[in-house]
């Protein structure tokens, strides 16, 4: 990672990559979610759109926005999948469980190499120490929300 990159992010002129953020955390040896963990998040959080946080992966890829507030105990992200889009180039795993509300679209989730299509109004439960991960094999929109814990994006 370069000096102008890390420059960018510490200066609000680019927005970290989740792989980004995933080496910044292995540096210092700790969880991605610590990079979110806020010890002065309210007991009460109100997400408004146009103020979320939000995480871009490279084109291509997935972009989240921050449903919940930064406690490190859960994480509840929004998810826009375009057309053949992908959260990540390979299944990854992690020790989470995460559950998934599609709220548009058939998401596909891929798990331990199976395949589940996910459809609007479904959702879908996983532990996430198999690998994974989520990707829109449809021609439309794919939009649900995602919750993590704990924590690791």
């Amino acid at each position: 990672m370069s000096a102008t990159l890390l420059s960018a992010i510490e200066r609000g002129v680019t927005e970290p990559s989740l792989r980004t953020l995933r080496s910044l955390a292995e540096v210092f040896g700790q969880s991605v979610s610590l990079l979110f963990d806020d010890p002065d998040a309210p007991a009460v959080h109100i997400s408004v759109p146009g103020e979320r946080t939000t995480i871009r992966a490279p084109r291509g890829h997935i972009h989240y926005e921050r449903l919940s507030s930064s406690n490190g105990k859960l994480e509840m992200l929004r998810g826009v999948l375009e057309p053949g889009e992908v959260s990540s180039d390979e299944p990854w795993s992690h020790p989470s469980v995460e559950s998934v509300y599609v709220t548009a679209g058939v998401l596909t989730v891929e798990v331990a190499g199976r395949d589940y299509e996910v459809r609007a109004g479904q959702a879908i439960t996983i532990d996430s120490r198999q690998a994974h991960r989520y990707r829109n094999c449809s021609g439309d929109g794919v939009e649900f929300v995602l919750a993590c814990a704990p924590p690791t994006p």
